[in-house]
Formats: C-alpha cells, structure tokens, sequence
C-alpha cells in the first residue's frame, strides 16, 4: 500500500478537544500507528472563540504527526504555502473537522484528495465535495436526492467522550463543584465575582465543599485573580462583594494555586487544558454560556448556566452579524447593550445541551442573577441528589450513542482507496 497523508482540517477550541482528538485515536486504530505508512496532519483556520492554544493542544495529541496555526491558513488557502514547507504524498484525504466547508472544497482540488466532511446540522458544497458523514437523518434529507449518496449518518461526534459513572448520592455528601466563568474579559469580569459570591453562600451552609475553576488557556493565573479584586474589577461590589486574592499552597511536594477569601473559602485554580479528568470529579457545574455547555453536556455533568446582565455590555461574541455589530469602534458599546437586551428578553436556549434537546435540560439563569438565589439552587441539588442523577442521565441521553469517530475512520479509509 502507497504511503499516505490524512489533513484534518479544524478550529476552534471546541472542536479541537471534542472532534479532532477522538477521530485521530480511530485513525491510528483503524490505519495503524506507522506513520511513516499513514501520516496525520492537522491544519487550522481562523476561529472568533480561539484561545491561541489550539495549535499546542493538537501537538500534544500523540497520534498527530504535524500541525499549523491558524495564522498561517490563508497563505496556505490562497497559494498552497505552509510555514514549514510540507510535503504532500500522492495520495491522501482531507478531513474536516470545523470550520468554513469551502475551505475542503479548495484544498481537496489542490492537493488531488478525496474530500470527507463531518457535518452537524448542514451539508454545503454538496455537489462538489466527495463525502459528507453527519450526525443525523435530518441533515441527509434536506439534500437533493440525487446527491444523498454522499452522506451517511455516524451520530454525534461529542457522544465519543466517556464519562465516568457517577454516583450522586456519594458526590452530594462531599461536593466538589466546578465553576467556568469564561475565558475573556467580558464575561469574566461578571462571572468570576459573581461565581465568587456564589460559592461563599455555597461554602457558609456546606463548609465540605471544595471548587475547583478551571483556567482558560488565553489567561493566567495572575490576571483571573484581578477579576476578583475590587481594585481591578469594580463589578465584585456590584456582584455581591465576595473578593479573593492568589494563593499557592505546598501540597503533596506540588505548589497548588487558589482563590481564596477572607472567610476561608478557597477555589482551587486548575491549569490543566482540557481539564476533563478534574471536571469528573464534579456532582455540578456553574458555568457561562458557550463551548463549556458542551463540554459539560457531553461529561454528563449538571450545569447551572448564567447568564447576568449587571453588564449588558459584556457580551460581545455572538456569532454573525451580532458580533460584528458588538464590536464595532465608538458604537459597539451601545448596539451591545441593545443587542444583549434583547436577546435576554428571547425565547431561545444558549446551553448546548438544551439547544440540541430543544427544551431546558439544564437552568439558564438570565437577568440581574443574586449570589443567594443561585446557591439555594445548588444547595436544593446537593440536598436532593436524585435531581442530578436525572439531568446527568438526560444529558447523556441527547448526547446519544458513541461510535461515530470509528465511523469516521472507516469512510476515511474506504475514500482513500476510492476508484
């Protein structure tokens, strides 16, 4: 057999953790771990929700054999350049795995691969690329008949995690809960008093519990903890007045970085990218709006979403024109505010979980949110663990059966041999 590439073409955060890593461990398994018989590369193209981080975290993945920053993409799109000169073997596939579905229509026809594309809701360019593996029957019967060859169902991708088996009356007795402010400053500078404020009320009535954040890779440690100082962040007053300071411990030989309160209350700070193994260990979640919904959803982790609005200015990474509004110089402010009032005032869900359910699997709490009212909500789930045996289940219900990376792998494979 001729020696042969595979380049996976992805994004975003989301889709670097939840897609390319299961898909490149069934290509190994499916194609065998040679690689100087099966290469593997991974290219990136520009993401609105990038951490920067992404490049990194697909290097780490052992059975990937090159990756290139998203920075690089357009030179490679536009004149077939990448920053380290790769060479292409004769044959290959170009996977994708998030992003534009131009993009594999173009770099399919340049390097001479069959195109296979991963699609969760909408198949585009049909006509023109060569396969299409999607999550469900309604993405195949909104395409032309004649072209429904193309496309088989694999299921959804995210359902490849594997969450542990949770026992909630034992995880209720001593809790340990998650707390996912954001990763940019307009959420974090709401979220992270606000979650501050939270777990104190949290930590008054169940002093056993222990929380834990996970760090996004575009901060450090430093800048999260000025979100909880009032002399850099002056919504901590405003979020219910809970501050923290840094904190590194000495614990089993290991420095461990908190934030911690003048009460007591410590949050342990975890640096660990993606930080699924910690996040396991949680009977829930609090968490913004985003990529951790789906994170959280596919662990079968309980989640509180929140969504506050003591700064309705904050929010500024809505997809599309939204967005693009947001962030405009000089007006941006304002058409935030309008656009963030208005979209709290809608119907329509934000979480993950409950977006591919169509119904509230888990709370979103939108408007002007109280520390107090949050934590009677997590206290009442902590009382009653039978209520997050529920929505772990559901969760793991809509999240639907794994598989779907083996799938993948195995069209993958019958395309680089297509006559």
């Amino acid at each position: 057999m001729k020696a042969i590439d595979i380049l996976i073409l992805s994004n975003g955060p989301g889709e670097i953790t939840t897609w390319v890593r299961p898909v490149v461990k069934a290509l190994r398994k499916q194609l065998g771990d040679n690689s100087a018989q099966t290469r593997i590369s991974v290219m990136l193209s520009p993401c609105p929700h990038s951490t920067g981080q992404e490049a990194a975290i697909a290097r780490g993945y052992p059975e990937v054999d090159r990756v290139q920053s998203s920075e690089q993409f357009f030179s490679f799109l536009l004149w077939g350049k990448t920053a380290d000169n790769w060479h292409w073997r004769e044959q290959g596939v170009v996977l994708f795995l998030g992003g534009d579905q131009f993009y594999p229509l173009m770099i399919g026809k340049r390097l001479g691969y069959r195109t296979v594309i991963y699609a969760e809701w909408e198949a585009r360019w049909y006509r023109w690329l060569d396969y299409f593996v999607v999550m469900n029957q309604k993405v195949i019967e909104a395409i032309p008949e004649s072209y429904q060859h193309k496309l088989s169902v694999v299921g959804d991708l995210m359902a490849d995690f594997s969450p542990i088996s949770l026992n909630f009356v034992e995880m209720a007795a001593k809790p340990v809960i998650g707390i996912l402010p954001g990763s940019k400053a307009g959420k974090l500078t709401q979220g992270v008093p606000l979650c501050l404020a939270i777990a104190q009320q949290i930590y008054q009535y169940k002093p056993e519990t222990r929380f834990i954040l996970p760090i996004a890779p575009t901060i450090d440690r430093a800048t999260l903890a000025n979100f909880a100082d009032p002399h850099h962040n002056p919504f901590v007053m405003k979020m219910g007045g809970v501050s923290a300071k840094l904190r590194v411990k000495q614990e089993d030989r290991e420095e461990k970085y908190y934030l911690q309160t003048k009460t007591g209350l410590s949050i342990q700070l975890i640096s660990q990218f993606p930080a699924h193994e910690h996040l396991q260990q949680c009977c829930l979640a609090l968490t913004t709006v985003g990529a951790n919904t789906a994170e959280l959803g596919a662990l079968g982790i309980p989640m509180i979403v929140l969504l506050p609005t003591q700064q309705l200015d904050a929010m500024r990474t809505w997809d599309g024109i939204p967005g693009i509004l947001a962030n405009l110089p000089l007006v941006g402010s304002q058409l935030a505010k309008l656009i963030n009032a208005r979209v709290v005032k809608s119907d329509r869900l934000f979480a993950w979980p409950n977006i591919w359910a169509k119904e509230e699997i888990v709370p979103e709490l939108k408007g002007e949110l109280q520390a107090e009212a949050v934590a009677n909500l997590v206290l009442d789930w902590l009382d009653n663990p039978s209520k997050l045996s529920q929505i772990h289940h559901r969760l793991l219900q809509v999240r639907g059966q794994p598989g779907a990376a083996q799938k993948i792998a195995e069209i993958v494979q019958q395309q680089l041999f297509f006559k």
